[in-house]
């Protein structure tokens, strides 16, 4: 399992969520992180690309149709540690969220 740390705004937009958004979102991105790697190498992890001009290579999203709610997460590997940032929680409209992914990870 990765261990999973949040963007400060992330973790304020999952704070934000009311409780049985929060226990959707957190099972999400529990079940994400046994695996977080792209689906074309097993993995839960659908590759973010190129979206509404937004480059996002190397990020991923989790899609809970659902809710309408897209988590933006980013992998980061080491020697000694393999976590999951979670950069974004919110509402799919348009492309927003990965405008904010974008924004916050060009920072």
């Amino acid at each position: 399992m990765w261990k999973i740390f949040y963007h400060p705004e992330a973790k304020q937009e999952l704070k934000e969520l009311d409780g049985s958004q929060q226990k959707i979102v957190l099972k999400a991105i529990i079940k994400v992180a046994q695996n977080p790697e792209s689906n074309t190498k097993g993995g839960y992890g659908k590759p973010l690309g190129n979206k509404g001009g937004n480059n996002l290579t190397g990020l991923f999203k989790i899609k809970l149709k659902g809710l309408g709610l897209r988590i933006v997460y980013k992998l980061e590997k080491s020697d000694s540690d393999n976590i999951m940032k979670i950069i974004v929680i919110s509402v799919r409209e348009d492309n927003e969220v990965y405008e904010i992914a974008g924004k916050r990870e060009s920072r």
